[in-house]
């Protein structure tokens, strides 16, 4: 473990902190990790219990660039380093690796999948780079499986997230497949699987199925919609956000017009949240 900045036998001043922000960073989180003199909250805390943090920082990064507030962008991207030296910083204390090691790997990692950048390979564009860097990747996972003497057979699925969201893991999923071939090559048929997809959902409840049985078909239904919007080249998850989007400020003008006439929506009857809604469409299309 590194040592700390301050005498361990009082508590840290702000005074003690080095002048340079990243060393200043790490040098907080460690005395907020201080077994004496840190903050009893962040000591119970191990990798598990911080993972949900890391995930909605990021989630809070993705929604100021949506928003285009470069204020929030900036104190977003810090509460999300924040994350990082704190990973980091546990890490080290279990003798593992620092935040020296999390910031080299990365750059020897940069450095490896851009050949074109750092070396004397050539690209034909960012289509080819892609195509590259899948190659690049999928060569380091050998690697990582040969190193490690796995038994367990490869397969180009290895190393997608289980913790991805579930649209965006259908569709990371789907990539690697095509990588092999297993694709349609156009999106009219990946369309008539929708439509297939549906007219089993639609057997299932007229049969009254089970829960569970619901649940298989509604995910297929799903899987087969994420497939669509990457044949399309478009990001699932951006377009459900927008469409989030676009009902929330839809049922808020319902609420609105309602509330202007001493009403709720609970007062009024679907015919007239519906006729709200269409004006609502038409004031705002889109």
């Amino acid at each position: 473990m590194s040592s700390l900045p301050t005498p361990a036998d009082r508590r840290p001043r702000e005074s003690d902190l080095p002048d340079d922000p990243m060393q200043r960073l790490i040098a907080v989180m460690a005395w907020l990790r201080h077994p004496v003199h840190g903050c009893p909250w962040d000591l119970k805390q191990d990798f598990a219990s911080i993972a949900p943090y890391t995930i909605e920082e990021a989630y809070e990064v993705a929604d100021a660039i949506r928003r285009r507030d470069v204020r929030d962008l900036r104190e977003e991207l810090g509460d999300l380093l924040l994350q990082v030296v704190y990973h980091a910083r546990m890490a080290e204390e279990a003798g593992d690796f620092d935040f020296k090691d999390v910031a080299q790997t990365i750059v020897n990692k940069m450095i490896t999948r851009h050949p074109h950048v750092f070396g004397e390979a050539q690209v034909e564009g960012d289509e080819h780079q892609s195509g590259v860097w899948e190659q690049i990747k999928a060569a380091e996972r050998s690697a990582r499986q040969a190193a490690g003497g796995s038994d367990g057979a490869s397969s180009v699925l290895d190393g997608v997230a289980l913790a991805l969201p579930a649209l965006m893991r259908a569709e990371k999923l789907q990539k690697r497949a095509a990588r092999v071939g297993f694709d349609w090559g156009a999106a009219g048929p990946v369309i008539d699987k929708i439509e297939e997809e549906i007219g089993e959902l639609r057997a299932e409840v007229a049969t009254k199925a089970p829960a569970a049985r619901l649940q298989d078909e509604i995910g297929d239904v799903l899987f087969a919609v994420a497939n669509l919007a990457r044949h399309l080249k478009i990001d699932p998850e951006a377009a459900l956000r927008a469409t989030n989007d676009k009902f929330e400020r839809r049922f808020r003008h319902i609420e609105r017009r309602l509330q202007a006439s001493g009403r709720t929506p609970e007062s009024a009857s679907l015919e007239e949240m519906e006729a709200l809604w269409q004006e609502a469409k038409t004031a705002a299309p889109g």
